[in-house]
């Protein structure tokens, strides 16, 4: 890559150092969304290389990460603290794309956080995980008001649902339930925080949380996956007046109004706004408090990417780092 064109003074140019694939990288990958010519890859760590004019909170040589979702962290919505229906929104996936050795990013000021300083290579793992995955499961959980006293279901072993467990275990959460069926994520929630591990999906899984609650349901569930049986598991597994908190990006889900209704529970969810939590994130990944990238269970190199897709659609891997 030869280099990166600056369309405005208030864009940066970075240099990666990590990326990766995500689970909804599959989407377009399998075919649900459009691939062809598409930038592909929206998660980012590396180091500024140039900056526009007007650009005033980060510098070239800063190691920066930055959220999937472009914000100018100004206006009214993100000042509400969510930067992912930015009044500038603007999605990295399709448009700007970081499966790349450069990145242009927009609205850098707003976007990119940088680190105390230059992070060891063990860190950097962690920190590509603050860009999406740990900030989405973050946010899942949030939504969810996970914390003292509540008992927190998390439905998805995935990496974004793992990442809900961490998230749910930093809160404060007294019980996590780790929904799964896959022993190397089971072991895995259980290092992140899971006290529970519940095998049964759909409406079994519904009754087995049930079980381990009194007959009420969690206090707190977080959707990670986005399918119909996902969501209306999460739903059931709600005890009323809790809250659920979906991240999943789903397709082809279909809530009835009366199941809603007679569930009587809490609803928040959608495109994570990772810029609110990165900074607190990042601190913690520096300070050694929390180690999200052991998420990642396979690495390869950038022009190995294909490999990487098909090992996430195959479901060899949970996640797959790329590396330059």
């Amino acid at each position: 890559m030869r280099g990166v064109v600056m369309y405005k003074a208030t864009d940066a140019v970075i240099r990666l150092t990590a990326t990766c694939i995500c689970g909804s990288d599959l989407w377009p990958y399998r075919g649900v969304e459009p691939a062809d010519h598409t930038n592909m890859g929206h998660e980012y760590a590396g180091v500024v290389e140039e900056v526009g004019s007007d650009v005033k909170n980060v510098k070239v040589g800063d190691f920066v990460v930055g959220s999937f979702v472009i914000s100018d962290n100004t206006c009214e919505t993100c000042r509400s603290g969510y930067q992912s229906g930015c009044a500038h929104r603007e999605f990295v996936a399709g448009t700007i794309g970081t499966q790349s050795e450069k990145a242009r990013t927009p609205h850098a000021d707003g976007t990119l956080v940088a680190t105390p300083g230059q992070p060891t290579p063990d860190l950097i793992p962690s920190l590509l995980a603050a860009s999406d995955v740990l900030g989405t499961g973050w946010y899942g959980a949030v939504a969810a008001e996970a914390g003292p006293g509540k008992t927190v279901a998390v439905v998805g072993d995935g990496a974004v649902g793992l990442m809900a467990v961490l998230a749910a275990k930093q809160l404060g959460a007294e019980r996590i339930i780790a929904m799964s069926r896959h022993p190397e994520r089971q072991e895995l929630a259980r290092f992140y925080g899971a006290t529970d591990i519940v095998e049964e999906r759909g409406d079994a899984g519904v009754a087995k949380i049930k079980e381990l609650t009194d007959g009420l349901g969690a206090h707190s569930v977080v959707e990670a996956v986005g399918t119909q049986e996902s969501t209306m598991q999460a739903i059931g597994a709600t005890r009323p007046g809790g809250h659920l908190g979906f991240v999943g990006v789903n397709y082809d889900v279909t809530i009835q109004g009366i199941d809603l209704f007679f569930a009587g529970i809490h609803v928040e969810g959608g495109p994570a706004p990772v810029r609110r939590f990165l900074p607190h994130l990042i601190q913690l990944i520096w300070d050694r408090e929390i180690d999200p990238g052991r998420v990642f269970d396979l690495t390869l190199p950038l022009e190995q990417a294909a490999e990487g897709y098909q090992a996430m659609d195959e479901r060899r891997a949970t996640r797959v780092l790329l590396t330059f």
